[in-house]
């Protein structure tokens, strides 16, 4: 694992556990289903505070809401066991702030007029079809992984990670890509990179050097994907 990769994972730990010290009382999966079940409401809040019931806005209300509440049914199903560590109420409060309130920022853009939503419905159904193969690639990874686990712990290298080792962050990228192609503004996709580049870069690095233990990683790792499948060898 890089330098740097390590050094970000470690702190975006400290912040997201350990931040302020004191007791542990928060799991780390209620924070994040908070936001992501609140994302309906915020939304439709902004919605009426700046008058956007245009269709585009009702296309980012469904699409955002509707993932957020599949996100916790999801974690009420088959809870992913990386979310269930307890935190600190500073650290809470830095994993909603700085790692899951950015994303609201985007919703804010459109609903204010500062992005430029697109006037094609070919455009919006394509964020649509995004969209929907993004929710269904994480859902589905998500619920192998936990499952195969649970039966047969090591690398799992068949099924939806056949030919991409983190299908359930590429389906997570796909899906607010598709919120960024409804804002229309370069602010979205900056936001997105940063939060890519800052946590979800770190994570998959760190991941990978825990699958690396495996006698089979070289192989899978030969033959697939980080993000997307090789089409060379």
């Amino acid at each position: 694992m890089p330098t740097w990769a390590n050094w970000l994972h470690r702190a975006n730990m400290y912040l997201s556990t350990d931040l302020f010290g004191g007791p542990r009382v928060l799991k780390l999966a209620w924070v994040i289903n908070a936001q992501k079940l609140g994302s309906l409401p915020f939304v439709l809040f902004l919605m009426w505070w700046y008058g956007d019931w245009s269709p585009v806005a009702w296309v980012y209300l469904a699409l955002y809401g509707s993932y957020g509440v599949c996100w916790v049914l999801k974690d009420i199903a088959f809870p992913d066991a990386s979310w269930q560590r307890r935190v600190t109420w500073g650290g809470g409060a830095a994993a909603f702030l700085l790692g899951l309130a950015p994303y609201w920022v985007l919703p804010w853009l459109l609903m204010s007029g500062r992005g430029h939503p697109p006037e094609s419905a070919g455009v919006v159904a394509g964020a649509i079809v995004l969209h929907t193969l993004g929710l269904f690639l994480m859902t589905a990874a998500d619920a192998q992984k936990t499952f195969t686990l649970r039966i047969r712990p090591g690398l799992i290298t068949d099924g939806m990670f056949r030919l991409v080792r983190h299908p359930n962050y590429l389906g997570e990228m796909m899906l607010y890509a598709a919120y960024a192609v409804l804002v229309g503004h370069w602010a979205a996709w900056a936001i997105l990179l940063i939060v890519w580049g800052v946590e979800f870069v770190p994570n998959l690095l760190a991941k990978e050097a825990s699958m690396s233990r495996y006698p089979e990683w070289n192989s899978y790792r030969a033959r697939t994907g980080a993000l997307l499948p090789r089409v060379w060898r």
